[in-house]
């Protein structure tokens, strides 16, 4: 049962930034799957786009923030909030990685705060980065996440506190952020949340320098708490930098209140023959998906690094061949650039980035730009219909690189990773089907289950 239209305001909910593309999908997944109609923009919406697809509650703007640095955000970021805050949403979301991926020079989230908090009337930002469902749990201020069912504080995580960009050396969120903000930070934790003391502690610790709050989410009941208070305390607007777990925290509240189907979820994809895969992603989770699919029959292929970053134009044309040559054969390609953190194309990519006279970060781009070209020019030369892109820089660059206007979903797969329609004005790319997968996400199987359209059990958002 829903409530009348009448008991939530009328227009938009929620606007935000993706601080990369597969979270950008993420919060579209989690929003859409409980019954809140959203849309995802590559380009700021503007009233037009938004008269397109009508009934729209939430709408998103995909970004690559993430992995740029605060000069590059200040040029950037200000003219997407301003246009997002300009259809007049009562809450502007900065859409972080739930893993907290970020640091003083790369993908600053106190950089995002800054710019982001004058644009609304709230005196506080509240930030909810714990999503249960994704295995993300935020206790006491410190940051938890859980792989293979093994709990792991995030500086002792096996993926983040290695990361090749941004590892994770504190867990405490407070702590972390405060190295790349002088904004005042504060906590509410589990225990105010469950005690009720919540929007009390709220009162007390706004101000007119806007605070940061973290909220604990550990669980079910924390996380309905932690919807309940923003969406009740938002005033006349709030900016928030939060993870998904803030759409799943305001949906478990709209759903208690009965503004949302009680019964979450989305349709199952259709089964295709091939897809086509590309993986710019670090992750031991991504490598062991890489490993799985090519003993299910994929046709892996991995990136001559050296030569991508000498001749690109030869490697790409390389690997689109090698590409082709497995879907004549009825193979799915998978081209990668690695496999795993301890793989010699990561632990030497800065040897690798020298050797070809360019900067880590210079190299690093050069080597998503490639993966979107191998897919782009596989796409333009055959008739795929389903594609996956795995990694969150990895995914901003193909999906740039492919004509998109904007992205809906259409199904499940994996929380987190949903299949995706794409809207275009190019014909032949409008309405294909595109899934864009952060490093940690997903099964080991995941790439086969994208093929089959096959949905992993997971608590409803």
């Amino acid at each position: 049962m829903t409530a009348p239209a009448a008991a939530w305001p009328e227009g938009l909910l929620l606007s935000y930034y993706g601080d990369d593309f597969t979270g950008s999908t993420d919060v579209m997944e989690a929003f859409t799957a409980a019954g809140v109609p959203t849309m995802l923009f590559l380009r700021p919406p503007t009233p037009q786009d938004l008269a397109r697809f009508p009934g729209l509650r939430c709408v998103g703007l995909a970004g690559t923030s993430r992995g740029r640095s605060p000069e590059w955000m200040a040029a950037e970021l200000p003219a997407a909030f301003t246009s997002l805050a300009s259809l007049g949403a009562p809450l502007l979301q900065y859409k972080i990685c739930s893993t907290f991926d970020s640091s003083p020079s790369t993908g600053s989230i106190g950089c995002a705060i800054a710019m982001g908090a004058p644009l609304m009337a709230g005196n506080w930002s509240p930030m909810v980065v714990g999503a249960p469902r994704l295995n993300r749990f935020q206790l006491f201020g410190n940051l938890f996440a859980a792989v293979n069912g093994v709990g792991h504080r995030l500086d002792r995580h096996p993926t983040m506190s290695r990361h090749p960009v941004t590892p994770m050396a504190e867990a405490d969120l407070r702590l972390h952020l405060a190295e790349q903000t002088t904004r005042r930070i504060e906590l509410i934790d589990m225990l105010q949340l469950r005690a009720g003391l919540a929007a009390e502690r709220v009162q007390q610790l706004a101000g007119d320098d806007v605070p940061a709050l973290l909220i604990d989410v550990l669980d079910d009941e924390t996380l309905a708490e932690a919807g309940r208070l923003i969406w009740e305390q938002r005033g006349k607007g709030l900016f928030s930098a939060s993870s998904s777990g803030l759409q799943y925290a305001l949906a478990a509240h709209w759903r208690k209140q009965g503004l949302v189907p009680m019964l979450a979820g989305l349709p199952r994809a259709k089964p295709v023959e091939q897809i086509a895969v590309v993986s710019g992603s670090c992750s031991p989770v991504t490598a062991t998906q890489i490993a799985t699919a090519a003993r299910q029959g994929f046709a892996a292929e991995r990136l001559d690094l050296p030569r991508l970053l000498a001749e690109p134009d030869t490697e790409i044309e390389r690997a689109v061949a090698a590409a082709l040559t497995a879907l004549a054969r009825g193979q799915s390609p998978l081209i990668y650039s690695a496999a795993g953190p301890d793989d010699p194309a990561v632990t030497g990519f800065d040897a690798i980035a020298a050797e070809a006279g360019l900067s880590r970060e210079q190299a690093a781009r050069r080597v998503g730009q490639g993966l979107a070209q191998v897919m782009r020019r596989l796409l333009d030369r055959s008739a795929l219909k389903r594609i996956v892109v795995a990694g969150g820089d990895s995914s901003g660059e193909v999906a740039s690189a492919l004509d998109i206007a904007a992205l809906s979903v259409v199904a499940g797969l994996a929380p987190g990773a949903p299949l995706c329609r794409v809207w275009s004005d190019r014909r032949e790319r409008d309405g294909l089907e595109i899934v864009l997968k952060g490093g940690q996400m997903g099964s080991p199987g995941f790439f086969a289950d994208a093929r089959a359209g096959a949905v992993v059990t997971s608590p409803p958002p």
